[in-house]
């Protein structure tokens, strides 16, 4: 017996255009990445970052081997992932488009920064998270090398938590990058889950 019906409107997608290999995957997360020490900190935006493994808890970000912070991650084998919120959004592409081979990115834009507290690297005050990675396999890929890391240590601003320390992601403001421009996320469709759970548990999610 049939349960569910696709949205009429998705019949307009069907039809499709053959187009070459590209980098097509879309929307992914802008991300500044924080690396080198305290003294010497520089920061790189990426598109390219993902979760890879729940335990333990690690990611990749994937960095062309002409970028600065390609060299200062693999000296240093470390690395901070720090999210982004709409308000860093012009932040996040000045950061992107210059090199900290030219210019103190923190002294530019006017960002903080602070040291992480276990493995002491440089992250942005600003930013709602923050992610302390060390470097566990490097994978050259060809532009690009791909950096596995182990989730050491997460910051979550406390303006994101509520009075029992739950963490509610919406307060964050996050920006995703979707082929070439900033969007900040909509509306809540659903959740996990929610396609089995009834829509009227999703009208009171909303509603929170």
């Amino acid at each position: 017996m049939k349960t569910h019906t696709v949205d009429p409107n998705m019949q307009r997608f069907t039809q499709k255009q053959a187009l070459k290999p590209s980098t097509f995957l879309s929307p992914v997360p802008a991300v500044m990445v924080t690396s080198g020490t305290m003294e010497k900190p520089n920061i790189i935006t990426l598109a390219w970052a993902g979760t890879v493994n729940s335990e333990p808890p690690m990611l990749s970000i994937s960095v062309r081997k002409s970028r600065y912070s390609h060299g200062l991650i693999r000296e240093h084998g470390t690395f901070g992932v720090n999210l982004v919120s709409q308000g860093l959004c012009w932040e996040t592409d000045f950061c992107g488009v210059k090199s900290g081979r030219d210019l103190d990115k923190f002294k530019e834009t006017g960002l903080t920064c602070v040291a992480s507290p276990e493995l002491k690297i440089p992250m942005i005050a600003e930013s709602p998270v923050h992610l302390e990675c060390k470097v566990r396999e490097m994978l050259e890929l060809g532009s690009h090398d791909l950096f596995i890391a182990d989730i050491v240590g997460v910051q979550v601003a406390t303006a994101l938590m509520d009075r029992k320390g739950a963490v509610d992601m919406r307060k964050a403001d996050l920006v995703a990058y979707n082929h070439g421009e900033y969007y900040s996320l909509g509306k809540i469709l659903g959740f996990f889950g929610y396609s089995i759970a009834g829509k009227e548990v999703l009208k009171r999610r909303k509603r929170t």
